[in-house]
């Protein structure tokens, strides 16, 4: 039986990623909270994943970087589900192929966002997912964002399967995908429309995964 497994942004979420003025947003909060006064050349690193200016300001402020960051990601969580629940953000039209999809073969979504917004998604849209994988909030979970194998690897170990596809819309998702031991699907939206990738199967549309689930389970 083949596992199917989903990137999230730019396969299911419109657009490739979260808007940056959502991680300004994190980032004021998390400092706020925090009780501290950054100058604007510190905001403006605290705004962007920059780990080691974090770090020093961090230090030079008197704050736990771990904390911090634990609360930026935190809080980019719940400005990503806001406007989700707004319809600022949408989905695609397509999604509910991922459905029919996990009413054949065990699926699952991993993806280089917060694993929160992972869990939100997954609820938020309706999906029955037999495992959800986001980065963790710490220093280290985003290192291990893909291109990095690490949280494919980790959603196939929850499976215990070895062998399947992964469907992203970037070559990162590809070149991971390929480093887990996976097939893969280049999924076309508007936003890479004229990339080229070297990726196993190229889509259209998530309606042609069905046909790709159907064809590796035929003997």
């Amino acid at each position: 039986m083949t596992v199917v497994l989903f990137d999230m942004d730019g396969v299911i979420l419109e657009g490739p990623r979260t808007d940056p003025q959502v991680y300004a947003d994190a980032a004021d909060t998390a400092l706020a909270e925090l009780d501290v006064d950054p100058t604007p050349r510190q905001r403006r690193d605290f705004r962007d994943h920059a780990h080691e200016r974090i770090r020093t300001h961090c230090d030079d402020l008197g704050i736990d970087p771990a904390r911090f960051w634990e609360l930026k990601e935190h809080y980019a969580s719940g400005g990503t589900h806001d406007r989700l629940r707004s319809g600022e953000r949408g989905t695609y039209d397509d999604i509910d192929a991922i459905r029919e999809v996990g009413e054949r073969t065990p699926i699952g979504l991993v993806t280089n966002n917060r694993q929160e917004t992972a869990e939100f998604v997954a609820e938020y849209a309706g999906f029955d997912f037999d495992v959800v994988r986001g980065r963790d909030p710490t220093f280290e979970g985003y290192e291990r964002r893909k291109p990095d194998p690490y949280y494919i690897e980790d959603a196939l170990a929850d499976l215990g399967a070895a062998e399947g596809i992964y469907v992203g819309d970037s070559p990162k998702d590809i070149t991971a995908g390929r480093a887990a031991g996976l097939e893969t699907a280049f999924l076309r939206r508007p936003h890479n429309r004229k990339r080229s990738v070297n990726a196993t199967h190229d889509l259209e549309s998530l309606t042609e995964i069905l046909s790709l689930v159907e064809s590796s389970d035929s003997p």
